[in-house]
């Protein structure tokens, strides 16, 4: 179902972490795309939790884009926090945190970073279909 596209602003909280899951699967479903709702909300929840734990104090608020474009769900999260730019980490067994990254990139068909003149935008592709090919 590609042509969709849905922007929203989060509070920059811990409450919106799961906020912004839910929205992600309400918004899924209505595009008839409820496989897609677990990925896209584990995928948005790690994404979300940055904003909130790495960009907190430079922004009020985060936003969450979903779009559909050539049997590609984008997933995008921005917040206004540059000099933070995430990186896939290699966290020890006895780490607390640093895999959320490690996630991203299992589920994602492709991921990346880009900055933006307030901050940086993180983007996930997921395939559509179960077919598709990581990596792609």
């Amino acid at each position: 179902m590609s042509g969709r596209a849905c922007s929203r602003r989060f509070r920059m909280r811990r409450t919106s972490v799961s906020a912004s899951r839910r929205h992600v699967e309400t918004t899924l479903d209505g595009w008839g795309l409820g496989g897609l709702a677990e990925p896209a909300a584990l995928v948005v929840s790690e994404l979300a939790t940055d904003a909130v734990v790495h960009a907190t104090g430079v922004a009020e608020f985060f936003e969450l884009t979903l779009s559909c474009r050539d049997g590609v769900l984008v997933v995008e999260v921005s917040d206004s926090c540059r000099w933070r730019m995430p990186e896939l980490g290699k966290p020890g067994p006895d780490d607390l945190s640093g895999r959320g990254l490690l996630i991203v990139d299992a589920l994602a068909q492709a991921w990346g970073v880009r900055p933006r003149d307030a901050g940086k935008t993180v983007w996930v592709h997921l395939a559509e279909s179960e077919d598709a090919e990581r990596g792609g």
